[in-house]
């Protein structure tokens, strides 16, 4: 399924992109994404959400957040052993970042954001979420489960 991305406010990402460009060409990737995770991680400190009783409720609470940012939305798939978090709409870049490079930075951010937010919801320290693939250039795909 495809979904029509929102538009950005020009400037914010352009600002994003040269920075994200920065950093790759300065630090390399790994590094960039560690920050960018970390970034996210505290994006989601400034913007806490409210209690949440059921996976209904944290889909709603976290959309509720996202809309604030022109982020797009998230549906989450409860399984039995794992949270599957699939982010529809992402944002497009401005263009000068290579698709992949966006998308795996906007991947980055989004993971900081979404582990923290499942930790404070009651989620474990321990449990890792990763995003694990891109669907489409509109969807980023993330998986909350613990190692085997």
């Amino acid at each position: 399924m495809s979904v029509k991305q929102p538009p950005h406010q020009p400037g914010w990402f352009d600002l994003f992109s040269v920075m994200v460009s920065g950093m790759m060409e300065n630090a390399g990737e790994a590094e960039s994404y560690a920050f960018l995770q970390q970034m996210g991680d505290d994006l989601a400190g400034r913007y806490p959400l409210a209690e949440a009783r059921t996976v209904q409720d944290l889909e709603v609470q976290i959309n509720l957040a996202l809309a604030r940012f022109n982020w797009g939305f998230v549906e989450i798939q409860p399984q039995e052993n794992a949270l599957i978090l699939v982010h529809m709409a992402v944002p497009g870049g401005d263009g000068e970042l290579h698709d992949r490079y966006w998308r795996k930075a906007f991947g980055a951010v989004l993971t900081g954001l979404y582990a923290r937010w499942l930790r404070e919801q009651g989620g474990s320290d321990h449990v890792p979420l990763v995003c694990d693939s891109a669907a489409d250039n509109t969807s980023l795909r993330f998986r909350y489960q613990k190692g085997e």
